[in-house]
């Protein structure tokens, strides 16, 4: 039944058939939540305007009566934005475990009590015009269903699954520090990693060579893999990194990093993340960003806003995650999702102009000039830079 008014729900949604707040509150919060088994007509389990000390929130859902578990705030299609402050003032200042906030087609889970800022909190986010629709009936019930909220057996859901959220952001920050570290060793002539070379060079060939030999070649390799020196000021890394170039479709599809390979004498190389370094000057027409005083040049404008989100994330590998969290980006669409059909609710083919970024999460490319700096000064709000100031774009 809850898998019905999914369906219902995203056809509802693509006619447009929810025009404000009360529309989504009724037609789509009241309804799954009746489906997943809470008395919705007992205003003590299922509060609706809350109050609390001055503050509202749209429903409380209480077990026992009048003691919230879960706070959900509620807000018309496309209208979400910046509405996450408010809704962790108010959980956060009732202990409630579980925040929700939607606009009816967007839902977003919150552990108000976990760590970093809003989109780091987020144990899940789902897009009912675009989401698989099992997904979505699985995360509804796993942090919804009446009898799992009063067993507490949802909260420990959305706990675990919070901490595999944690898990694989750790994951992700350590592939991307194993080239620096690797850079360290190497620029830093690392005893134990020279030994380790030396010993297994002369197991192979019976020759013992000096260190200054297993130096220089430890250098020629992370040179040529393009391993940035330690030594180089910390300043936006991989700006110029080139993206590949755009098949027959204009796709430019790339996956996602691969493990490390091993080189000569059994030494493990790690993939590539940079390039040479972007030119500190630009001449008029040239088409690209600048980034803290140095300028990449782009092929075209679709290659500027490419470049830039992925070296705002090669700066904050928290970026990309946080960019995506945001309520809403356009709309009707959204700029970044971590799925192709997350981009262009409702109008899947406009997704076939999109490439997967090195992160993993999907960009759409459906852009003209307008929206690629609506995007990138979105995005330096999110980074924490200023847009004209830390990072300039010229598209023309």
């Amino acid at each position: 039944m809850l898998e019905q008014d999914i369906r219902d729900i995203r056809e509802n949604l693509r006619r447009e058939r929810y025009p404000n707040e009360a529309a989504v509150s009724q037609g789509i919060v009241l309804r799954l939540l009746h489906t997943l088994g809470w008395p919705i007509h007992e205003a003590q389990v299922v509060h609706p305007e809350y109050t609390l000390e001055g503050r509202r929130v749209d429903f409380a859902l209480c077990y026992p009566a009048n003691e919230p578990r879960i706070f959900i705030e509620v807000k018309g299609v496309g209208k979400g934005t910046g509405a996450e402050r408010q809704l962790f003032e108010y959980a956060f200042h009732q202990g409630v475990p579980l925040a929700v906030l939607t606009d009816g087609r967007e839902w977003s889970f919150f552990l108000p009590a976990g760590e970093g800022s809003y989109g780091k909190r987020r144990v899940c986010k789902l897009d009912l015009s675009a989401s698989d629709i099992a997904e979505s009936v699985q995360r509804f019930e796993r942090y919804l269903r009446y009898d799992d909220v009063r067993s507490g057996a949802a909260r420990k859901a959305a706990q675990d699954d919070y901490q595999n959220v944690i898990h694989e952001r750790q994951k992700r920050q350590i592939h991307m520090a194993l080239p620096e570290a690797w850079a360290r060793l190497v620029a830093e002539e690392h005893d134990t990693l020279l030994k380790w070379v030396t010993d297994r060079v002369e197991g192979l060939c019976g020759h013992k060579p000096d260190p200054g030999t297993v130096a220089r070649f430890l250098q020629e390799m992370a040179h040529q893999t393009g391993a940035r020196s330690p030594r180089t000021p910390a300043r936006p890394s991989n700006l110029s990194d080139p993206p590949p170039a755009p098949d027959e479709t204009g796709s430019t599809d790339v996956t996602l990093p691969q493990p490390l390979n091993m080189g000569p004498a059994g030494v493990p190389l790690p993939q590539p993340l940079t390039s040479p370094h972007p030119s500190s000057t630009s001449t008029p027409g040239d088409i690209g960003f600048t980034l803290f005083g140095e300028f990449v040049p782009c092929r075209n404008q679709r290659d500027v806003l490419i470049r830039a989100i992925e070296a705002l994330t090669n700066r904050d590998s928290s970026f990309i995650e946080s960019f995506v969290a945001l309520p809403q980006h356009g709309r009707t669409r959204r700029y970044i999702a971590l799925h192709r059909s997350g981009l262009y609710p409702g109008s899947p083919h406009l997704a076939q102009e999109s490439r997967q970024l090195r992160s993993g999460y999907w960009i759409g490319l459906n852009v003209n000039q307008e929206d690629i700096e609506r995007i990138i000064k979105l995005a330096c709000e999110v980074a924490g830079i200023g847009y004209g100031t830390d990072l300039t774009i010229t598209l023309k």
